[in-house]
């Protein structure tokens, strides 16, 4: 039965959701640590599952389709219209249990990624404050260790 497949797809875009969100996490402790280094890593990491949740997404459509099919419902039905037209048994409360755990995951991933977008700018926005304040004034030391503008600061002192 087509259902089947569908139930044990969705627990396995449930687990990628949790993955999700467990990559968000970590760059989100990135960002706050300051581990810039490690910043495209996790972002990388977080792109390659999105790519799995989305192949598994397209397979979850062909198989809604055909469920929906078996049950006489529209091919182009929702997991909500799945549920609500299950025939009698437990697969209206299996796939109404499936939505709700996939929607509340999925609102918890937008927060983090909101939130790490928020950290990603105040770092960029850091670094340029900072490229603007180095600069701008660049300071170098003299030969007796005191403060002087690059442009007049010498290799060599010549009155040692």
């Amino acid at each position: 039965m087509a259902i089947h497949d569908l139930s044990a797809q969705l627990w396995h875009e449930r687990e990628l959701l949790d993955l999700l969100t467990f990559k968000l996490e970590e760059e989100q402790l990135l960002l706050t640590a300051g581990k810039t280094r490690w910043i495209s890593h996790a972002t990388r990491e977080v792109e390659q599952v999105l790519e799995r949740l989305s192949s598994a997404g397209l397979a979850r459509s062909v198989t809604v389709a055909a469920v929906a099919a078996e049950w006489g419902l529209p091919e182009e039905a929702t997991l909500r219209e799945l549920a609500a037209g299950a025939p009698e048994g437990p697969w209206s409360e299996i796939l109404a249990a499936h939505l709700k755990a996939m929607t509340e995951q999925t609102g918890v991933i937008r927060q983090l990624r909101d939130a790490n977008a928020q950290f990603l700018r105040a770092a960029s926005r850091s670094t340029q404050e900072t490229l603007a304040d180095v600069t701008s004034m660049p300071k170098t030391y003299d030969a007796h260790g005191r403060a002087a503008n690059a442009s007049e600061s010498r290799l060599f002192a010549r009155d040692l």
